[in-house]
């Protein structure tokens, strides 16, 4: 047996890593065919590009107020309790109860933004720095990647399967989401830490700010994070879909599907070319290049993950454990 079998076969009999893989699928696909719900919703409620284009500001404005908490959070407190999704499962229990009820308003579908934008916020860098923490060491880059494309399988899947839901009952897709966001958080209560927890300094105000003293004395870190803002920013554009695909092409929800699937499958493509370069072969350079492409905004997410990955393993070999 060569030795990516033995990694592979090795993966796979990780309990916990297993549990959290599947609740990271779990959820992911909730949260896209929610989002597809919403952005739906809104259009169909106001005609308004411009209320489209706020669900992209609500969702970002938690995670800039949040920064300093957010990372202090996820250092201190248990992972598993900051990355279940009971808070997405409120934000589909609002959606499904009003679109039941009739009263499903602009306001109500942007509170539910707002939530989901919270939550948000504390989960994705919680759960970046969880997945390597539920293997040993030789399997950590296996775990990365395999969690990357449970995220990216699921950003392919979920709006597809949300589109064709959501044409045969608006209802049914939050049923579903429900579903999915319960399947979520039962798995990730199963997931146990390897080894006991390590101990924890008292709060201070310098712990709040370690994070920007790491990044500020690491520039070519700074230069990706800063390359990585401004292409998320100007991927913001996505959020505009549902103008497309009902104002101008016409395809319904099934079409909003299937354009919101195919950034995703443009960034399944680039991973299957990037998977056959060597890591350390990956500059700054090429990023930018491929980030210029039509599917910048998920190669941006896959350098972010790459440039993580490689930062949580500086700091456990080159920091005591706190």
């Amino acid at each position: 047996m060569n030795s990516a079998t033995a990694s592979s076969a090795g993966l796979i009999h990780q309990r916990p890593f297993v549990l959290f893989w599947l609740a990271r699928l779990a959820s992911t696909m909730g949260y896209q065919m929610l989002t597809l719900t919403i952005g739906w919703q809104i259009y169909e409620i106001t005609n308004s590009a411009f209320d489209l284009g706020l669900v992209g500001l609500i969702q970002f404005v938690p995670a800039v107020v949040l920064t300093l908490l957010i990372g202090h959070t996820a250092d201190r407190y248990d992972r598993r309790l900051i990355v279940t999704h009971c808070v997405y499962a409120l934000a589909a229990a609002m959606i499904t109860t009003a679109l039941l009820t009739e009263t499903l308003g602009r306001d109500l579908l942007f509170t539910a933004v707002f939530i989901i934008g919270c939550a948000r916020a504390f989960e994705m860098p919680t759960a970046h720095a969880l997945a390597p923490t539920l293997v040993p060491s030789p399997l950590i880059s296996r775990a990365v990647a395999a969690w990357t494309s449970a995220n990216q399988t699921a950003v392919i899947c979920g709006p597809a399967l949300g589109g064709l839901v959501y044409a045969i009952s608006p209802v049914l897709i939050g049923v579903i989401c429900l579903v999915f966001f319960a399947c979520s958080i039962t798995l990730i209560t199963l997931v146990r830490a390897r080894g006991p927890a390590p101990p924890r300094d008292p709060p201070t105000f310098a712990s709040v700010l370690a994070g920007f003293h790491y990044i500020r004395s690491r520039h070519r870190l700074l230069g990706v994070i800063t390359l990585d803002l401004f292409v998320v920013i100007l991927g913001g554009a996505t959020a505009l879909l549902p103008v497309y695909a009902r104002d101008i092409l016409a395809v319904g929800p099934v079409g909003l599907g299937l354009l919101r699937s195919a950034p995703a499958v443009g960034a399944l493509i680039t991973s299957i070319v990037m998977a056959g370069t060597r890591s350390s072969g990956i500059s700054a350079a090429k990023c930018s290049r491929w980030s210029e492409s039509s599917v910048s905004r998920r190669l941006s997410s896959e350098c972010r993950t790459r440039f993580r990955f490689r930062c949580w393993r500086s700091r456990s070999l080159a920091l005591p454990t706190r």
